[in-house]
Parts: C-alpha cells; structure tokens; sequence
C-alpha cells in the first residue's frame, strides 16, 4: 500500500523540509517553501533492488568517430553550439523575457526543417495561432515545421519515440511542463526537474536533439532548481537591452565544443539578422576625439571583438559616491581605482564613476583591466586618448601590468579594423613582430599615464 509523503521545498534552492518555515534554512529565501505530495511505497519489504550493469572498454571504433552535426546555416548559433546540434543532446537556452529567445528557435527550426530535419515547436505558453502569426511576421509562415501545445511532459515524451518521430524538439517553456505523477503546479521545483529529467531521457533514447527554453530569475539565472543546468548538455544564455539592436548568445555550458563563445545577432523587423563582424558594428559610431573612451581589444572564446569602453568621472556631492557599472564587474573597477589612487596618484575618491561596455555586451576577462584604466585616466585629465589605439592587459595589485592570452589574434583583428597602436603589457617570451601595428608596452601604470599624456 502506497502512503503520500508529504515534504516541503524551497523553490530558490531545491532543498526539501518536513516542516514548513518562513524562511529556507539552506538559501535563506523567504517565503519560497511549497507543500508537495509522492506516493511512496509503505510496509515491509519494499526496499528497491537493481541488476548489474554492463561495462564497455573504453577504447572503441564507434567512440572516435566525429560527432553527427545537424548544422542551421545560421553560422552564429552554430559557432556557439560547437558547429551544430548533436542528436540525442539537450540544450538549454535562457534570457530575459521578450530579449528573442522564440524568436531565435523558430528561425532555427525553420533553418532545420529546409535542410531536410523534421522539426517540432511545442509551446506550453502560446497557441498554435500566436505561433504561426510570429512565423509569417518573420517571412517563415511556408516552413515545414510541425507545431504542438503541450504541456503534459508524458505526453511530450510519448511523441518523441516511434519511427515517426521528430528530429528536432522544442520546448517553450520547461516552467509549463508537468508530470500528473506530481502532485505540485507547473513551475516548481520538482516539476521542472522532473519533467527536464523525462524529456532528456526521451531525446536520448531516441537521438532527438531537444531545445529547451528556460524563465530566468531578476538576478539573471535560469529559475528553477540548479541541478537543471547538470543535467542538460549545453546551456546557452540570451543577453542584450532590449533598448539596444545587438543581442549575444553566449555558451556557458557545451559537452560537444568549446564554451564562452559568443554569437552576435541584431533585432531588426524580419527577425534576429546574424552579424559576421561584431567588432566594425560596435565600433560603427565611434569618435576618436571623446576623452575617457577607449577601444578595447577581448576574447570571446574563439573570436577575438573589439568594443569601446566609456568612462566617466564627475565631482560628487554624496557622502558616498556613486559607481554605476555597466557590462563589467563592479568589484573589478572598485579594486581598479583603488590601484590607480594609492599607487599612482589619480585623484578617484570624491567622484561619481560611471563605466559602460558600448553595445551592450558584458565583458568577463580581466584584459580589460588596462582599458578601463585608460578609460578613467582620460576622463579625469580631459584628454583622448590616443587615435587608432586598441588597448588589453591584467592589472595587479602593485599596479604592474600582466600579460594575457591570445595576444596575436586581439592585435590581428585591431590591425584588420584599421587600428595603428596597441596598448599591451610586455610578453613573458619573445614574440614575432607585428608588422601591421606598433606596440607600447608599459611596465606599469604610472607608465601608461605618461603614454595619456600624464596628469598636468
């Protein structure tokens, strides 16, 4: 006879509790315990028993062989998906409501679907009317793509096995899907980790390479538990202000390519349009005579982008003054002028700081630490800094400049936009020289303040 246990989790963090509280002990969420029921099995005897597993040698003739790729011909997603979706994988795309993330996957379904794959869309939060209206704004309402509204993961599993199954699943959102096993709403905890756990079994069993779409919280994270992203095989992040054309699709997370690359869309009226040169669009409105601006020269994964850096230093009346930080980390700049005022002399403390990323595009290195530095120093002294220079490099603690990786892509790609100069630490080993570019390279900062143009 089955008896319902009855036990208590937090929606924040996954942690379940026999007793309800008004705050999670384990995330310190308030309000985030939900009552759930399961059926478990009650009485003597009823301890689960397994068989033995078959083990396999590792080495293997079918294991070397390359990785089946279904590719979209949108080259930008399928750079970031590692060069395009594997069957049987389980993707897992996340963003801000209304930052493109249908929009995306129906252009990719459709992609797919003239390519020959069969293609399903099956949304949970929209009909099949709302559906096919997006496709014909886009130009696509002729694509061979299959649409459902669905939210029972059973049923959804149940279609994805069969000789007439689909080769491609998509699933908006995995927060509708439910098990009638559970007894808890769509959306929890266990629904989403359930329901993400029958899908991913379902495409695997079955070699479906399923897409799944995945609400994020107001911190930014895919809502729902955080096993959610262990279980899939890629997790892909949708970023961009909505106030701003440019949208990049990051790769956090990838089992069959590379992570952290980027792939860089623009939102225009048929859709999200693939842009081959990230570095000429966020550099198109640029001027070189704008004091506290400065070009810098990243890695986003493979590629190497160039983005301007704006800095902006102003007196402050606040007892506390202000750091608005924009596509940076803030703790970053905190310990930046920390350096630049105790080891070099610039005077920061007493001012507003405002620091933007042009573009909308969220930089993670610690390259950039030699452009922001630059960025301030010009903004402080009033003067440009110099004309067609890029900038890169770590800054320690000791205000000495660190070298970075990838030095000759980041040069390569200044030299190919035009640039003349590049700012950059001094290398550890010997490098060939770049013919196309000079180099300066301080060994620290107070020796970038007199390439500035110095504090008088």
């Amino acid at each position: 006879m089955a008896r319902a246990a009855v036990s208590y989790v937090c929606q924040q963090c996954g942690s379940a509790f026999p007793k309800w509280a008004g705050k999670c002990d384990d995330c310190g969420a308030w309000n985030t315990l939900v009552e759930e029921r399961k059926d478990t099995p009650s009485g003597p005897g009823k301890r689960a028993t397994g068989r033995q597993i078959t083990l396999e040698p590792l080495q293997s003739a079918q294991a070397a062989a390359p990785l089946p790729r279904m590719q979209s011909d949108i080259s930008e997603f399928d750079r970031v998906a590692g060069g395009g979706l594997v069957p049987g994988s389980a993707t897992l795309i996340g963003g801000d409501p209304g930052i493109g993330k249908s929009t995306l996957l129906l252009q990719l379904t459709c992609n797919l679907a003239k390519r020959g794959f069969r293609a399903a869309y099956i949304s949970g939060e929209e009909s099949a009317d709302q559906v096919r209206m997006r496709a014909s704004r886009l130009g696509l309402a002729n694509a061979a793509v299959e649409l459902g509204t669905a939210t029972n993961t059973s049923d959804i599993a149940a279609s994805m096995t069969g000789p007439d199954r689909p080769n491609i699943v998509v699933i908006d959102s995995i927060q509708t899907m439910f098990l009638p096993s559970l007894d808890s709403a769509p959306g929890t905890v266990s629904q989403v980790r359930a329901s993400a756990q029958e899908l991913i079994r379902a495409a695997k069993n079955n070699s479906v390479a399923l897409l799944i779409v995945g609400h994020v919280t107001k911190d930014g994270a895919i809502a729902g538990p955080r096993v959610l992203e262990h279980m899939v095989d890629t997790v892909l992040y949708f970023e961009g202000d909505r106030s701003h054309h440019f949208r990049i699709l990051r790769g956090v997370k990838n089992r069959f390519g590379a992570t952290d690359e980027i792939g860089v869309f623009e939102m225009v009226e048929a859709g999200l349009a693939e842009v081959p040169n990230p570095s000429e669009l966020f550099l198109a409105d640029r001027r070189d005579d704008v004091t506290g601006a400065v070009v810098f020269a990243g890695i986003e994964g493979s590629r190497p982008v160039l983005v301007e850096i704006e800095a902006l230093v102003a007196p402050s009346s606040l007892a506390t003054p202000r750091r608005n930080v924009v596509g940076w980390d803030s703790s970053r700049l905190a310990m930046l002028t920390a350096v630049l005022e105790a080891r070099c002399g610039v005077p920061l403390s007493g001012r507003d700081i405002f620091l933007n990323v042009a573009g909308g595009l969220k930089i993670h290195e610690t390259a950039a630490d030699l452009a922001v530095a630059a960025a301030l120093i010009s903004s402080v002294t009033g003067r440009a800094a110099p004309k067609r220079t890029v900038f890169f490099g770590e800054v320690a603690l000791s205000a000495e400049l660190r070298q970075v990786a990838q030095s000759d892509a980041r040069l390569k790609e200044a030299a190919k936009l035009g640039f003349d100069n590049a700012v950059m630490p001094r290398p550890r080993k010997a490098s060939a020289k770049n013919a196309e570019i000079s180099l300066s390279q301080p060994p620290t900062l107070a020796d970038l303040i007199n390439i500035m143009g110095g504090m008088n």
